[in-house]
């Protein structure tokens, strides 16, 4: 399938292919549809760069940027100036999506990432993810901001916090009412 780098988005313009890529795992949002369901898609697919990597190093598309195809290690050194700690976050990306879940940014809720078991408009996504440094400290007033917006909106907040090249540890917060 292919698609085009527009500033920092990836666009599939091709209708059927948008629908496919959104079936095959809700990859990117079909522009002018907030809550799509797939055969409602008849519009173009935007990604973002972080999907495009992972679809792209998974073969499932093609990117291209004024009518040169980009390699990985240039869609890389892209994500890179785009993404602070971007090879952490999108270990954390690939973990849960080579796990089967689906996971869309999170900057709604405050946080890296919105992970879903099923996907969006299906489920709600149980779990909030935050990446971390091995060595960055986690103050308790960051603790208790990441407990109060999880139960808030009633999801797990969890600590990704990667180890080495491609393992990640988790630490998952749940708030129980005495």
């Amino acid at each position: 399938m292919k698609s085009e780098l527009i500033d920092n988005r990836i666009i599939v313009w091709n209708i059927e292919d948008s629908r496919k890529l959104f079936s095959q795992g809700y990859y990117g949002k079909p522009i002018g549809i907030p809550k799509p369901k797939i055969e409602e898609i008849d519009v173009p697919l935007i990604l973002d760069l972080i999907e495009g990597l992972y679809l792209l190093e998974n073969k499932k598309i093609t990117i291209t940027k004024s009518k040169q195809t980009l390699s990985i290690d240039q869609m890389i050194e892209i994500c890179k100036k785009e993404y602070h700690d971007f090879d952490k976050k999108y270990l954390v990306y690939k973990n849960f999506r080579d796990k089967g879940y689906i996971i869309n940014p999170g900057i709604k809720f405050g946080c890296d990432f919105a992970v879903y078991e099923k996907g969006p408009g299906i489920d709600h996504a149980p779990y909030l993810i935050q990446v971390y440094n091995r060595n960055e400290s986690i103050t308790s007033t960051g603790i208790v901001l990441a407990g109060r917006l999880a139960t808030t909106v009633r999801k797990q907040f969890i600590f990704a916090i990667p180890k080495g090249k491609d393992k990640v540890d988790f630490l998952a917060l749940d708030w129980w009412k005495a």
